[in-house]
């Protein structure tokens, strides 16, 4: 349920963008009764926006014709930057549901000064990326915000929460933070219910409530980055790796990404442990790390790495 600013706000964007609505429409629209409807339109009154009201039978509320609120105050520069926040959301699929990307760039549209909207549209339909569009799990705003509250007050949280396989429960959580990765919205935090560190995908939860009681202190020199990175290269794959590479844990890690696999210092080289469907695609990346390797297990791996050496053998040849 909106709150009473949420609520007149949004009111005042339904008399922007309607010549008239009822106040039958307002009240459904903003799940109100009547007689709030007019207590709304009062407070638009008194901060000076000339809302006027039509009796009769057709009638409604409506802004003055020819009444126009002050223009957004942003530079050039503002303008792009904001702009292209909201397309890179989109491109990397961190869209709500409702398509908020779409509703804000209508509002600024609509409130920029007419030289700076025709080049900001200008700049919508001229630009790309070359990065390819990311398909993500959006997640409801209010969801997002209500966490990021949780974790800045240090208070518990509780909600439902749908696993992978569709195993539904209840968790009682300390957040400690929120990440995107891939399109995708994740939660680091202590689970009471199974009283260890987890992270959960912020799609999967179900009614979220902030709780009075204090959420218990994160581990010293935890980040919730680092904590979320591990544990998806962590997630179960059908064959799992061990391979020993002639690498420094630093530029592995700059090589493989935080999140494909787990590093470990092992003497002058780095210890590799990664997860994959496919032998053939592993043995292709670790072809692709520039670097001597030995590959400690799977032994079926040994023989991938065989088969695309012998390949690429022929193709010279």
């Amino acid at each position: 349920m909106l709150a009473p600013t949420s609520r007149l706000l949004t009111l005042l964007e339904l008399l922007q963008a309607s010549p008239a609505i009822t106040g039958t429409e307002i009240a459904q629209r903003l799940d109100i009764d009547p007689r709030t409807v007019r207590r709304y339109i009062q407070a638009l009154q008194d901060l000076g926006i000339p809302v006027e009201g039509q009796r009769g039978v057709g009638g409604g509320y409506r802004i003055r014709p020819g009444y126009r609120l002050p223009p957004l105050m942003l530079s050039d520069d503002e303008a792009v930057v904001v702009v292209l926040g909201l397309m890179a959301a989109r491109q990397h699929g961190l869209d709500t549901p409702s398509d908020s990307v779409d509703g804000a760039l209508t509002k600024i549209h609509r409130v920029l000064p007419d030289t700076l909207r025709r080049q900001v549209e200008a700049l919508e339909a001229t630009l790309g990326f070359t990065a390819r569009a990311t398909e993500g799990a959006p997640v409801p705003g209010d969801a997002v915000l209500t966490l990021a509250d949780a974790i800045r007050r240090g208070r518990r949280g509780r909600a439902g929460y749908r696993t992978h396989e569709g195993v539904a429960s209840r968790r009682l959580v300390s957040p400690f933070g929120l990440v995107v990765h891939a399109g995708r919205w994740y939660l680091a935090g202590h689970d009471h219910t199974r009283d260890d560190l987890r992270t959960f995908r912020v799609d999967r939860l179900r009614r979220i409530t902030v709780l009075d009681e204090r959420a218990v202190r994160a581990p010293a020199g935890f980040d919730a980055v680092e904590h979320v990175s591990a544990a998806l290269a962590r997630v179960p794959w059908e064959w799992q790796a061990e391979v020993l590479l002639a690498l420094p844990p630093e530029d592995a890690r700059e090589r493989l990404g935080a999140t494909m696999a787990e590093l470990e210092p092992r003497g002058a080289g780095t210890l590799l442990r990664i997860r994959a469907g496919s032998l053939a695609w592993l043995a292709r990346l670790l072809a692709g790390l520039d670097c001597e390797f030995t590959v400690l297990r799977p032994d079926e791996l040994r023989e991938s790495v065989r088969e695309l050496g012998e390949r690429l053998t022929s193709a010279v040849s």
